[in-house]
């Protein structure tokens, strides 16, 4: 569930007993009495990343005193946040950050070219990341697109992230997603047509301040729901009685 429903939950919404929402302040869009905050049903084994990081620092070869960045732009890739990052390689090397890069599979091969030119073992690109949970314990900083289950995920590794949300989507809802985070203090928002500017200079800023990155876990930390699938259950279970 995002934050902004589309047209067809807003029609649903006057047919049901109960509905089940991942985000405060839904009374806008639905009525009040149906609602029920449970938030969206997450992998266990992705979010539970707690004592994992020095097993995941060997899973993909990286250095413990060095701060890591992970970016991912949904499965397909983000074709901005992927062009960002090709062209600030060097950027990453000279300040000792190593990346994370989940770049989709259109986009791997090109990344591949341009990572012969870097040499620096610390950034390593991957098409599709499948094991999740190694890559969010080891990052310091996430940087990704703002859909509603990675939002929920984010959330629940309580990782500082920098969204940059897909203008490709309807009701451009990925935007809505990230400022129900942005507006708890809880995450850094860089607009799609302005990640070419403020993208990377952002992602040097959060790396540098410890200070900004505790503020942001301990913001995201508040929104995390971590029971999401049980809650939804119980509900249900209700209209049984």
């Amino acid at each position: 569930q995002n934050s902004y429903p589309g047209i067809t939950n807003i029609i649903l919404s006057k047919r049901v007993d109960k509905i089940c929402v991942a985000y405060d302040n839904m009374e806008k869009h639905f009525p009040k009495e149906k609602i029920y905050l449970t938030g969206n049903p997450i992998r266990k084994e992705v979010v539970e990343i707690e004592g994992k990081k020095p097993r995941a620092l060997e899973f993909f070869g990286l250095e413990a005193n060095k701060p890591i960045v992970l970016v991912v732009g949904g499965s397909l890739g983000a074709r901005t946040i992927n062009e960002a990052i090709e062209e600030n390689l060097k950027t990453f090397v000279d300040n000792n950050i190593q990346l994370i890069w989940q770049t989709g599979k259109g986009y791997f091969p090109k990344a591949q070219l341009a990572l012969q030119n870097i040499s620096n073992s610390g950034i390593k690109a991957h098409d599709f990341i499948t094991e999740m949970d190694m890559a969010y314990a080891a990052a310091d900083v996430v940087v990704s697109r703002a859909g509603a289950i990675a939002i929920s995920e984010l959330c629940a590794v309580r990782k500082p992230i920098i969204l940059v949300p897909s203008p490709f989507v309807a009701e451009d809802h990925q935007t809505k997603n990230a400022l129900a985070l942005v507006n708890y203090n809880a995450a850094i928002l860089v607009k799609d047509i302005e990640q070419k500017e403020q993208l990377i200079p952002e992602i040097l800023r959060l790396v540098k301040s410890d200070e900004e990155q505790q503020k942001l876990i301990n913001n995201i930390s508040s929104l995390a729901i971590s029971n999401a699938t049980d809650a939804i259950v119980g509900v249900a279970l209700t209209l049984m009685k």
